[in-house]
């Protein structure tokens, strides 16, 4: 038989197609993923640059008003405007108005909310788009800076960052707030930026903010700001760079960040978005393909083991019969299952098995019917000599006398052959047969004087049906082989017992016996075939028993508590099987 059955191959077979596959839908889906990442991260440096650029082109556009506004006529009277006393005359006032008109056009020019104011240090005035009063020179000359300069504020409850740039006229100026002949200033608060920052997030995945170190975060209204300050501690683990995508882990997920630095404001617009939300689709599609996968393995697996059960199974039990019924077990039988071929096969296969028992058990009856007739004729041979011993005992008591001892052995001799010449039955009880065992034993008592016997059956024991003469040849093997060789011997003890439905029939003597290795060479010579060395009448009845009631019945042998050797029946009244003929027979029935 192979070691190796057909379910387990199909199995590794269904394996071993399986995982090339999985091998290369796994590197193609990481080749794939690292594509997706790539282009997605390319993506969103496009997407990210293209709002930067908005951005700048809006703040540089802002930042160009005040050189256009300098360079204006209206602007440029008012610079060279010198006012004697503290107020204006009608047409000062109207070059002022005009001037508010302009800067309120220019403000409402573009889409971010800013604020344009005309200073005139040597007026002492600052002009805005409603309004026209005097300021401080000391505290705008703190604020006049290159470049866009950014301060915090408060609107409300709300945290804002307020962007500035200032323009002097003539450029390059020392202190211009007391020496310029005109400033032109530029605001506008991150609002506006915030604005742009909430178009961008318009798909639900981006979460932009600008950042800069020194100064905060400008978020967008609908940030998770947890979430992004999170993001920053880790991003300021080291230096951020002007432009670049990276992959940072938060709470264990991944996500894609983009990076890049606004050269106008100093300022970083960062990106973030999770990549399960990018990878959803792949894991979808990696679910969908390994679910039918498995569920092509299970598929499989159940072919397979239906296959195994439906072909293999059904293989390996007529091989097994086979092999069984070559061993000469013509008990065997295969149980067919279902309704196919192989159930066909069983089927004859346990018809064809039934019909070599029967043969083999008619050809063995009559084997044994053989041995039978051959035990009788030699029984003939033989009952003629143990004859002539009696009558010539019978003579010599006769001339002594003994008129006793003539009866004795005339009655026991009488019953001794009138139960060996009646052999039509196939069973007789037990009781008869030890009955018959006893008077052998009478006559051989009047033989020999030294000789002595027990008979310790129970009472249930002697209701036993057996085959006739079975016990007679134990008690005889006792007599000539145990009794006589020896002369100090001459007791014979014949007992049994019943127990859970087994029997047992010991017949032992206190005579010379048999060593273990002679035990062992009787026992195996009694499972042969009959030879010239095994004796007859013990080979028959071991041969006898094992026919009806299966091979663990038959003749055991073993060391005797008189000393000698004791022989034993064992059989199970349990599971008698009658021979062809013994309709009714039974090995327990009442008497």
């Amino acid at each position: 038989m192979p070691r190796t059955n057909l379910f387990t191959k199909m199995i590794l077979i269904l394996i071993l197609m399986w995982i090339p596959v999985a091998l290369l839908y796994g590197y193609s889906n990481k080749t794939t993923t690292e594509v997706l990442k790539q282009e997605l991260g390319e993506s969103n440096s496009n997407q990210l640059g293209f709002f930067q650029s908005q951005v700048n082109t809006d703040i540089e556009m802002l930042s160009s008003w005040p050189n256009l506004l300098i360079h204006d006529p209206d602007i440029e009277s008012f610079r060279k405007l010198y006012v004697n006393g503290g107020y204006f005359n009608l047409d000062e006032i109207n070059l002022v108005k005009r001037i508010q008109n302009k800067l309120s056009i220019q403000e409402s020019s573009s889409n971010w909310q800013s604020r344009l104011s005309l200073y005139s240090p040597s007026l002492g005035r600052v002009i805005f788009e409603n309004d026209a009063r005097s300021y401080d020179p000391t505290a705008l000359q703190e604020e006049i800076k290159p470049g866009w300069q950014v301060r915090r504020d408060k609107d409300g409850d709300e945290d804002i960052f307020r962007f500035s740039w200032f323009t002097v006229a003539p450029y390059g100026i020392a202190d211009p707030a007391l020496n310029a002949e005109t400033i032109i200033e530029l605001e506008f608060d991150s609002r506006n930026i915030q604005n742009m920052l909430d178009k961008f997030k318009t798909d639900g995945r981006h979460d932009p903010f600008y950042y800069r170190q020194d100064m905060g975060v400008i978020y967008n209204r609908t940030s998770d700001r947890d979430l992004t300050g999170r993001l920053l501690e880790n991003l300021n683990a080291s230096p951020l760079p002007d432009s670049d995508n990276l992959t940072v882990g938060l709470d264990g997920e991944p996500y894609m960040v983009s990076i890049a630095l606004s050269k106008e404001t100093g300022w970083y617009l960062i990106d973030y978005m999770p990549m399960a939300d990018m990878l959803t689709p792949i894991r979808k599609s990696n679910l969908l393909f390994y679910s039918s996968i498995l569920t092509l393995l299970v598929m499989g697996s159940v072919a397979a083991y239906l296959l195994y059960v439906q072909v293999q199974i059904p293989i390996r039990q007529l091989i097994r019969g086979f092999q069984r019924l070559e061993q000469e077990e013509y008990s065997v039988r295969i149980r067919p299952k279902g309704k196919n071929e192989f159930s066909f096969l069983s089927e004859r296969f346990n018809q064809m098995v039934g019909q070599i028992q029967n043969l083999f058990e008619h050809v063995y009856l009559e084997q044994l019917h053989v041995k039978e007739a051959r035990l009788k004729q030699l029984q003939s041979q033989i009952n003629p000599h143990f004859f002539y011993n009696c009558l010539s005992f019978v003579t010599s008591m006769a001339k002594l006398g003994r008129m006793d001892a003539v009866v004795a052995m005339s009655h026991s001799l009488s019953r001794y052959y009138r139960y060996t010449t009646r052999q039509e039955r196939e069973l007789v009880p037990l009781r008869e047969e030890t009955e018959f065992v006893r008077h052998y034993l009478e006559i051989q008592k009047m033989r020999m004087n030294r000789l002595d016997y027990m008979i310790e059956l129970p009472e249930d024991m002697l209701n036993l049906y057996v085959p006739p003469l079975i016990l007679q040849p134990l008690v005889e093997n006792a007599v000539i082989h145990g009794i006589e060789p020896q002369a100090e011997a001459g007791l014979i003890r014949i007992f049994g017992s019943l127990e859970n439905g087994g029997v047992s029939l010991t017949v032992e003597d206190n005579g010379r016996g048999l060593d273990p290795a002679g035990r062992t060479r009787l026992e195996r010579r009694l499972a042969e075939p009959m030879s010239e060395e095994t004796g007859c009448g013990l080979w028959n009845v071991n041969q006898r028993l094992q026919l009806r009631c299966g091979r663990e019945a038959g003749v055991r042998t073993s060391e005797s508590t008189l000393g000698g050797l004791a022989v034993t029946l064992n059989w199970n009244e349990g599971k008698p099987e009658a021979a062809e003929g013994d309709k009714g027979a039974e090995w327990r029935q009442s008497v």
